[in-house]
C-alpha cells in the first residue's frame, strides 16, 4: 500500500517492453530485492538493484494500462516505497494498481498554483469526484471539480517542484487510480 506522498523523481535509465531501470537515490534505501516501488503510482517489483538505480519487470497488463509504452531514456518518474505499518498515511490509500491512463488537455496558472485538466476514461468517471481523491503518476490529489469526461486538479508549488508534473505538458499521457472505496461500494451495492 502506498499514500501517494512522492518520495523523489527518478530518471529512466532504461525500457523495454519487459523491464524498466530508474537511476534513483532515497527509495533505495533500506530495499531489498523482491519489495514493491511505486513508478508513477504503479507498484512494481525490484528485480535488481546496485547503488544507483533498480529495476523492475513490465507485464503486458502493466504496459496496456499504463503510460509506461510511451516513455523514453531520461523521462522523469515519481517515485515512492511502500507505507510502513508505523508510518503516517499522508496522502490517500494508493494501492498502485493503475486503473488507467489520462491526457492532460490544459495547464494554467491561479496565483502560485496551477490547474490542471485531465481527460479520462467514461469507465473512471464514475469513480471520480469533487473533493475526492485521486493517484495521478502516483500523486495523491484533490478532485477539484469534474464534469462527464474530464477533471481538474489544483496542484501547489511544492508538488509541482517536487513531482513529474514539473514538466508535463498539454497533451502528455498520466497514469490514473480511483479512491479503491468508491469500487467497493460499488461491488457491494451492486450485490
Amino acid at each position: 500500500m502506498f499514500t501517494g506522498i512522492v518520495e523523489e523523481v527518478g530518471l529512466i535509465k532504461d525500457i523495454n517492453n519487459t523491464g524498466l531501470s530508474v537511476y534513483a537515490s532515497k527509495v533505495l534505501e533500506g530495499t531489498n530485492l523482491g519489495d514493491s516501488i511505486a513508478v508513477n503510482g504503479t507498484c512494481l517489483t525490484v528485480v535488481h538493484m546496485d547503488d544507483r538505480s533498480f529495476t523492475v519487470d513490465l507485464a503486458p497488463e502493466t504496459i496496456k494500462r499504463t503510460g509506461f509504452g510511451n516513455m523514453r531514456k531520461t523521462h522523469v518518474v515519481n517515485l515512492e516505497r511502500p507505507l510502513l505499518a508505523n508510518g503516517r498515511l499522508g496522502g490517500h490509500i494508493v494501492q498502485g494498481h493503475v486503473d488507467g491512463t489520462g491526457r492532460i488537455t490544459s495547464i494554467r496558472s491561479d496565483s502560485d498554483c496551477f490547474i490542471i485538466t485531465i481527460r479520462a476514461p467514461k469507465n473512471l468517471m464514475p469513480y471520480i469526484v469533487s473533493k475526492g481523491f485521486i493517484s495521478v503518476d502516483g500523486i495523491s490529489l484533490t478532485v477539484v471539480k469534474r464534469n462527464t469526461a474530464s477533471f481538474t486538479i489544483s496542484v501547489i508549488p511544492y508538488t509541482l517542484e517536487h513531482t513529474n508534473l514539473k514538466g508535463k505538458q498539454t497533451r502528455d499521457l498520466v497514469n490514473l487510480e480511483v479512491d479503491i472505496v468508491a469500487k467497493y461500494v460499488e461491488t457491494l451495492m451492486t450485490k
